[in-house]
């Protein structure tokens, strides 16, 4: 099992990102969370891992906090849960936040993400209760980074909105509600506007 990994930013197109760990390029899935955390291209990197063996492939997925890692590997033991989904899970909204959702029965809010219908929604409250009580978990939210120049936050957070599971025009009309007023707004912002919109 890969728990951890350090190494230079190569690539970054969300959920995708690429590090060079001593001469060794691994690719690593990432939720919005952690991506928008990330240092800028050839910096250092640290990142939790969980690593997932199928037939097909040997995926690794990377986050920025343990209690991120922690809960994505909770959400991947509920039934119906697969990696993608809890990874589109915990890029709708943050480790906190989810837990509020959980604790306050918000089926309505869960139902909102990419890919979360109400029967997965209410296992998901059923199945996830008992084990939220003892965490304790900060914001997963802070210390957000701009990732790209303001002038491609749009595009940049079109694509990142379509790599969650939305369609291209639900995308561009979701970032569009959000840009009025905000013309400086970087794609992290953007795409946290957008998805705090959509669920409210």
């Amino acid at each position: 099992m890969i728990g951890r990994i350090r190494g230079i930013l190569l690539e970054k197109q969300a959920p995708h990102l690429l590090l060079d760990v001593q001469g060794v390029g691994y690719e690593i899935q990432a939720s919005l969370t952690t991506f928008f955390e990330l240092p800028a291209l050839e910096q250092a990197v640290t990142l939790h891992t969980h690593f997932v063996v199928r037939e097909d492939a040997q995926l690794l997925y990377g986050f920025s906090s343990l209690a991120e890692r922690q809960l994505f590997r909770e959400l991947i033991k509920v039934n119906g849960v697969g990696p993608k989904m809890a990874l589109a899970i915990l890029s709708g909204m943050n480790s906190a936040e989810f837990v509020h959702c959980v604790k306050s029965k918000d089926i309505a809010t869960l139902v909102r993400l990419p890919g979360v219908g109400k029967k997965t929604a209410e296992r998901l409250v059923v199945e996830m209760h008992d084990r939220v009580e003892k965490w304790a978990l900060g914001d997963g939210a802070a210390g957000l980074v701009a990732s790209q120049p303001s002038s491609s936050a749009v595009q940049e957070a079109e694509s990142a909105l379509i790599s969650l599971g939305y369609k291209e025009p639900e995308a561009a009309k979701m970032i569009a509600a959000v840009t009025a007023g905000n013309e400086q707004a970087t794609s992290a912002q953007l795409i946290r506007a957008a998805l705090k919109n959509k669920a409210a």
